[in-house]
């Protein structure tokens, strides 16, 4: 029995070991079944990692093919580029350049990748490959080499011995390489040579154009003082009305001629670009009424009303070239007075504001004439062309006047447009930014006297009546208006004004009548009357005791000059501002030298001076001049500038060194009329210039100007 329990017990002992073993084997197998999956997975990524890397391996190839080819064709490019390209590490060692960087380098196996700077350098200089000028072979790499260690590496032009010449540019990138450019120049430096000639020829050829032109000038100018100074003299004979028609019209004919020659001669400048500036202290206002008086026979004679409109906050004084200002408002007033047949033609000029300088200023020419249409108004700043194209036209003309408007305008820094309708009339008008001449005088108060507090104006011209009035006004100053005399006895019987402003042109009534009845029931009224033309009448000045008499287009200044005169009745005419001549009886004839080598011209001269009280002494030619100078010691000189043996500069010269020809008067007389001929006269010593051919008026005026105080002479 303890047998079989011993038994019992290993039998139960060995299933209680299989149950552990059972169950420990289905552990095992458990574990070899996962392990068995996590293999299959391990396995399968692996496949999939073989994949991948056989594409990455694939992939690689291909960039690595791809940089080569891009390599290739970086190569490629670079080699076919004309300039060359040549690319150094940080030690200064060639890495790669094309073929034409190579190419002077041909004759030379060590010049390839891996070469230093330094020793391309020394290639170039010890084998006389470059020009150096005047530096040794060392001097020249030291130098080259220097530019390396630049902050910014400048360009240098090389040029080869072979005739090629190259612009050296190298840059340091980043990383401290450098790239090197060499770029061919030798064509360009040939077209700039051959620029360079073509520029000194078409000088010349301008040089030679202007002397042929001013050479013209002289040529035509000197046998027309010789026909327009005749007929002047013609017309103060004895002549019947026919006669003196056709006198008349030699003289503009001439003029127009004289004109069209100034026209050309001063496009010709422009068109050289040579029409310097020369900007000086100048008073706007008088410049553009000295440019209306000069116009205003012209106007009067075809019965237009020259206006003028002037700002009056505008400064007194202003920085310009004076003598292209009077250009420009005589080319456009001109034209105005050309193309209007009947109305009025009116300069306004107004400050549009400030600048950094001085005031920006626009002039405008408004005129009733036939006006331009509008496919014409695009082209009437181009040279040659005129308003009327035909072969019919009815105004004559050069067609630069406004070309040459329009240059000077721009070269002044300003611009110039045209409003215009056609058959109602135009308007021309430039803005120009003119600087303030601080260092001048501040101008007078503007100031009317106590007594004037009330105007009446009497003129049938609406917008001169207009401006008058706005500018009395602004002084506080009571104005009434009036145009037919009804309209005068009217404002008289109710009020009588201190002052009356009557115009000389009224066309519904006659300024006589309107002038007896302020006499008569108006006695206190000082009259001031605003005239066309002083000596039509002067005896109803007199008569009418006017307060003073004003010309033509009045400006401002001069009205409230005359406002301010004391109250008396004797006429009052403004005089040019400036020193008062002291007038001394003359106790001998004025001495005038005058010296010209054209007999016609020496004609006309004394032809024009012979019913003047004066001494005149001829010379032909500038060394007789200065030996007459010598001897009669002459009050004033008029000396023609063109003459053989010594020209009238050269005599100038020798007249001033003199102590007696110090302070003389010298009034150069040419028919060169361009620009640097006066400024050179000027500069000789001469005072002043008149230009050929001659006026009589103008001739007189000098002697008036220059004359000594004691010899007076009398106005046209």
């Amino acid at each position: 029995m303890r047998a079989e329990r011993l038994y019992e017990q290993a039998q139960h002992d060995l299933r209680a070991m299989n149950d552990h073993l059972r169950a420990h084997a289905f552990e095992l197998s458990g574990q070899v079944i996962a392990q068995r999956k996590e293999l299959g997975e391990i396995k399968r990524h692996a496949d999939k990692l073989e994949d991948v890397n056989s594409q990455v391996s694939q992939d690689l190839q291909l960039a690595h093919f791809e940089i080569d080819r891009a390599n290739l064709r970086l190569r490629e490019a670079i080699d076919t580029l004309q300039d060359g390209f040549a690319l150094f590490d940080a030690e200064q060692a060639l890495i790669l350049a094309n073929k034409a960087y190579l190419s002077v380098f041909h004759n030379f196996s060590e010049v390839r990748p891996g070469i230093r700077y330094a020793r391309l350098l020394e290639v170039c200089a010890h084998e006389k490959l470059v020009e150096l000028g005047d530096l040794s072979p060392d001097e020249w790499v030291f130098k080259m080499l220097g530019r390396l260690y630049q902050p910014q590496i400048q360009p240098i032009e090389l040029h080869f011995t072979t005739g090629v010449s190259v612009r050296l540019t190298d840059r340091r990138v980043a990383n401290g390489d450098y790239v090197s450019l060499v770029s061919n120049i030798t064509d360009s430096l040939r077209y700039q040579a051959e620029l360079r000639d073509a520029q000194t020829r078409a000088e010349a050829a301008v040089q030679a154009k202007s002397a042929f032109l001013a050479n013209m000038s002289h040529e035509i100018r000197t046998p027309m003082n010789g026909v327009v100074g005749m007929a002047e003299l013609l017309t103060e004979t004895a002549l019947d009305d026919e006669q003196r028609g056709y006198a008349q019209t030699i003289i503009s004919s001439g003029q127009a001629l004289v004109s069209i020659i100034n026209d050309i001669l001063d496009f010709s400048k422009m068109d050289a670009g040579k029409v310097p500036l020369n900007p000086t202290v100048f008073d706007l206002e008088k410049t553009i009424h000295e440019v209306l008086s000069l116009l205003a026979p012209t106007a009067r004679n075809k019965h237009i009303e020259l206006i003028l409109d002037y700002d009056i906050f505008l400064p007194a004084h202003l920085m310009a070239d004076y003598g292209r200002i009077r250009q420009i408002l005589t080319n456009l007033v001109g034209n105005a007075i050309k193309l209007t047949e009947t109305g009025y033609i009116l300069v306004r000029a107004v400050g549009i504001g400030t600048s950094g300088t001085g005031h920006i200023v626009t002039i405008t020419v408004e005129d009733t004439g036939i006006g331009i249409d509008p496919e014409d108004q695009g082209r009437i700043f181009t040279e040659f062309s005129q308003v009327e194209q035909t072969a019919r036209r009815r105004y004559e003309g050069t067609g630069l006047g406004l070309a040459i408007t329009q240059r000077i305008v721009t070269q002044m820094g300003g611009n110039i447009w045209v409003d215009s309708e056609p058959g109602v009339g135009s308007c021309f008008g430039f803005t120009l930014d003119l600087a303030t001449a601080h260092d001048m005088p501040a101008p007078e108060a503007q100031e009317l006297p106590q007594d004037c507090r009330s105007v009446l104006l009497v003129s049938d011209h609406l917008i001169s009546r207009d401006i008058l009035a706005r500018h009395l006004k602004t002084l506080s100053v009571n104005v009434m208006s009036a145009t037919r005399k009804d309209t005068v006895r009217r404002h008289i019987a109710t009020s009588p004004p201190d002052f009356a402003i009557i115009d000389q042109d009224l066309t519904e009534s006659d300024p006589r009548v309107v002038m007896d009845k302020l006499v008569e029931r108006c006695p206190a009224t000082r009259i001031v009357l605003l005239c066309s033309n002083l000596s039509e009448i002067k005896p109803d000045i007199e008569r009418h005791k006017v307060f003073a008499a004003l010309r033509k287009p009045v400006i401002w200044r001069d009205l409230l000059a005359a406002l301010q005169k004391p109250a008396t009745r004797s006429i009052s005419v403004p005089e040019p501002k400036g020193q008062e001549r002291v007038i001394r009886p003359a106790m001998r004839k004025l001495r005038v030298l005058y010296a010209e080598d054209n007999k016609v011209n020496r004609l006309v001269f004394t032809k024009m001076l012979k019913n003047m009280d004066i001494e005149l002494h001829i010379a032909e030619n500038g060394r007789i001049a200065v030996e007459l100078f010598n001897r009669l010691a002459p009050d004033i000189v008029f000396m023609d500038v063109s003459m053989p043996e010594m020209d009238g500069r050269e005599a100038t010269h020798h007249i001033r060194a003199t102590p007696a020809g110090k302070t003389v008067p010298i009034i150069a007389l040419t028919a060169h009329a361009l620009q640097e001929e006066i400024a050179h006269m000027l500069e000789a010593g001469m005072n002043a210039m008149l230009s050929k051919p001659l006026k009589k008026s103008e001739l007189t005026a000098a002697l008036r100007d220059h004359a000594p105080p004691e010899f007076t002479f009398p106005e046209d």
